[in-house]
């Protein structure tokens, strides 16, 4: 499923602004100073997030602006500008400013959660080239104002596994963010359906080359986990891990 180039920009900033517009800092969060210098990135992550929604609405403005008075190439400079802003890989510099808590809980039905999510289904992993860049970056936009604007919603973990999925997909490649959002979905459902605790597991052991959390998760998944093949998998790379301890 795909949407005109001239309407792109325009629906994925109107996504993107909706996300934007809740809280920006998440968790405690707090800088400790070291001979007169914080050590925190919070107060410049802060500033960036902040640096692009104003660009957005920006370039929204203008663009509506235009619009208005029918000057149509000016209007399409500025649509063309905001497609290229949402395409760029925006890394998450700072987790605990990207990730809501693990304290949430999973347990509310939501009509309106549960239509974002299937709206953000059906664009997730549709399309080529540009069209899959483009469909990612809307599925992403809505399971994030999921999170954002539904924190009760029993989708809650379905989006974040969906968000791991994405982030550890050939368009982001994020794989500590992936790892992170795995995660999120079994600790706001621990009866989750999906491979959550697999998934972040693989991630720890052959990615991010963490080796404890990995253990962690491999025992997680046999301790909760009834999958014949998820429970051997855990299994085996246990065994695996524990037999050349460094």
């Amino acid at each position: 499923m795909t949407l005109s180039r001239r309407s792109l920009g325009a629906v994925l900033l109107a996504l993107a602004v909706a996300v934007a517009i809740g809280p920006q800092t998440r968790g405690q969060l707090s800088a400790t100073a070291k001979g007169g210098k914080t050590t925190s990135d919070v107060e410049l992550v802060e500033k960036l997030l902040a640096a692009r929604r104003d660009y957005q609405v920006s370039l929204e403005a203008l663009r509506a602006h235009y619009i208005s008075v029918q000057d149509t190439e000016r209007a399409r400079w500025a649509e063309d500008e905001l497609r290229e802003f949402h395409r760029i890989n925006k890394q998450a510099y700072n987790l605990d400013m990207d990730v809501p808590p693990p304290t949430l809980k999973a347990e509310k039905n939501i009509p309106e959660a549960n239509e974002l999510y299937k709206r953000a289904m059906t664009y997730k992993d549709k399309g080529w080239g540009p069209d899959y860049i483009d469909n990612q970056r809307r599925a992403e936009l809505l399971f994030q104002q999921i999170l954002t604007s539904y924190p009760e919603s029993d989708k809650i973990d379905d989006a974040a596994y969906r968000l791991g999925e994405m982030y550890e997909g050939k368009a982001y490649k994020h794989y500590r963010r992936a790892a992170v959002y795995y995660q999120r979905c079994f600790q706001w459902n621990p009866n989750t359906q999906f491979d959550a605790r697999l998934r972040a597991a693989r991630l720890y052991d052959h990615i991010l080359q963490d080796r404890s959390e990995a253990v962690r998760l491999y025992e997680d998944v046999l301790q909760h986990e009834t999958d014949p093949a998820w429970e051997l998998e855990a299994k085996k790379r246990l065994q695996e891990l524990r037999s050349t301890r460094p």
